[in-house]
């Protein structure tokens, strides 16, 4: 709705304002909002002009149930057992769903579209191309996402890594010259930040980088975000 205001605190909270509309602020997808804390500073700074994103994303966002139904599995398999699936239309445990949400018309899932759809919206670039593979992994809680972009003005990863060490609610991990030094979906879980790491530049594309996202996506994803939108809207609107 184009009247309902979709809020990244980080990254659009000027929009707060359109509240009073009727007085609904909209909570963004949890994969979209971990995402676009770290497209906002490139955007901002050398335009964005295609973003090709893949998830890895937590069974928690299918709620409690999905969450005991891979615990559940994982405990059948350990037994020698087949593991039932009643939340998910295949088993989870030791497995990757490339499928989260209902399919659309064009093939993708909703939760694909909702990407494009609510960056578009928060970014403020009606243009910008988006898409999106979304899969659902054994993981219970964090999601990750490897993230494509082409930016519409030359970078290196050198500065994508400055603007992303500045950006707000955003953490870097990213030291080549350790092992682990990137961000993991265990190391998100209880963590207010984003995580960035494995920035690097695109070898098939002069204006492209790559980088890993980590998010909590109970946390960040849902919890912190409206509890950040509440404090904004007190502080500057109520």
């Amino acid at each position: 709705d184009d009247e309902i205001p979709l809020v990244v605190p980080e990254v659009n909270p000027q929009r707060i304002a359109d509240y009073r509309r009727h007085g609904i602020i909209a909570n963004p997808n949890c994969s979209t909002i971990q995402m676009l804390l770290a497209l906002k500073p490139i955007a901002d700074t050398v335009g964005i002009e295609r973003v090709v994103v893949a998830t890895y994303q937590a069974v928690s966002g299918a709620g409690r149930r999905a969450i005991e139904e891979l615990g559940q599995q994982t405990l059948a398999i350990f037994r020698h057992e087949e593991g039932v699936a009643e939340v998910f239309p295949k088993r989870i445990a030791f497995n990757c769903l490339p499928q989260i949400d209902v399919f659309q018309d064009n093939g993708y899932t909703k939760e694909e579209m909702k990407m494009l759809w609510e960056t578009r919206k928060i970014l403020e670039i009606p243009d910008i191309a988006l898409t999106a593979t979304c899969v659902r992994v054994p993981v219970f809680y964090g999601h990750s996402e490897a993230v494509n972009v082409v930016t519409r003005e030359p970078i290196t990863p050198e500065a994508v890594r400055a603007l992303l060490e500045k950006a707000p609610g955003v953490t870097v991990v990213d030291d080549r010259g350790t092992a682990g030094a990137w961000p993991s979906a265990l190391d998100a879980v209880g963590q207010d930040a984003t995580f960035v790491g494995r920035i690097r530049g695109d070898c098939s594309h002069v204006r492209g980088v790559n980088f890993w996202v980590v998010a909590d996506n109970i946390r960040k994803g849902a919890a912190l975000n409206s509890v950040q939108i509440a404090e904004l809207l007190i502080s500057d609107y109520l």
